[in-house]
């Protein structure tokens, strides 16, 4: 049986890499690994998605690369295993832009997760976000002044002599939220503000106010990042997280498409069609070659 040879004793020590840069990417924040965690694939996926779990970074899980390596599985099922993966939400190709001594080029990757996740998943952790894991939405993001206000009024539940009063936590919550904003945990805030107290704490409004501008941290410098651009799993045409869903453009979903009023068709439109075009015409070729 074809699944009884993707053993990842037997295949994934000599499975290729793909050039430095490029290959799989482990998502971020994954449950651990469990004996069941593609139970609810069928078989066929199941099989692929542990191996491709258990490769490193790096690893080539091109289409080519995988069909190569896995014995009993041509070009044409793997598309359909990735295509399959990609709408459970266990993998998104990306391409990103990175300038280095070869000048600027794209960098075509496959991030992988064990833990499926949902599209808006997808879309806050290549928007930048790592979201929380599981297969539900990501819950909404907290502002830095909410947070602020949260974080001192623990801290005057944990620390008494620092009695803040309601109205004094809101009037601080802007400074506090500006800790957040620039990186800071609320355990580093709380360090800074009650480590070393006093006693008594004869002015707590001033004196926290002190603490919180004087032990600020500084601006994060800028993220050395490029901007991944999401492709559709089965044709690679690039689109947003929000037009890919399950990673899949309108096309390959075969959804129908209503032409807008001034007839011209988006590049979403045309880069699916021009890229079935080069499929059929490689697996007609493929065909005749046999």
């Amino acid at each position: 049986m074809a699944a009884q040879q993707l053993s990842p004793a037997l295949h994934a020590p000599a499975h290729p890499m793909a050039k430095p840069g490029f290959g799989k990417r482990s998502a971020p924040d994954q449950e651990p690994r469990r004996a069941r965690d593609f139970a609810h694939l069928p078989k066929r996926e199941a099989a692929v998605a542990g191996y491709i779990d258990r490769l490193p970074d790096g690893a080539d899980i091109s289409i080519k690369a995988l069909a190569r390596e896995l014995e009993g599985y041509g070009q044409c099922a793997i598309g359909t295993v990735l295509r399959r993966l990609s709408e459970a939400g266990h993998l998104r190709r990306v391409r990103r832009d990175v300038q280095d001594a070869e000048g600027a080029r794209w960098v075509f990757r496959t991030f992988f997760t064990r833990t499926p996740r949902p599209d808006a998943w997808w879309a806050a952790f290549l928007g930048g976000d790592v979201p929380q894991s599981g297969l539900a939405d990501p819950a909404p993001v907290q502002e830095p002044e909410a947070r602020g206000h949260d974080a001192l009024a623990r801290l005057v539940h944990r620390h008494p002599q620092l009695a803040l009063s309601a109205a004094e936590c809101e009037a601080l919550a802007a400074l506090a939220g500006e800790w957040f904003r620039r990186g800071a945990t609320e355990a580093q805030l709380v360090r800074a503000v009650a480590s070393m107290l006093p006693d008594p704490v004869r002015h707590p409004f001033g004196f926290v106010q002190n603490r919180l501008v004087k032990r600020l941290p500084p601006e994060p410098p800028a993220p050395v990042r490029g901007t991944y651009v999401m492709e559709c799993t089965d044709c690679q045409a690039p689109g947003t997280p929000q037009s890919l869903s399950g990673g899949l453009c309108r096309i390959c979903r075969s959804e129908p498409y209503v032409r807008p009023d001034d007839g011209r068709l988006p590049a979403e439109v045309v880069g699916g069609k021009a890229e079935r075009l080069r499929n059929t015409v490689r697996t007609h070729k493929l065909h005749w070659a046999r």
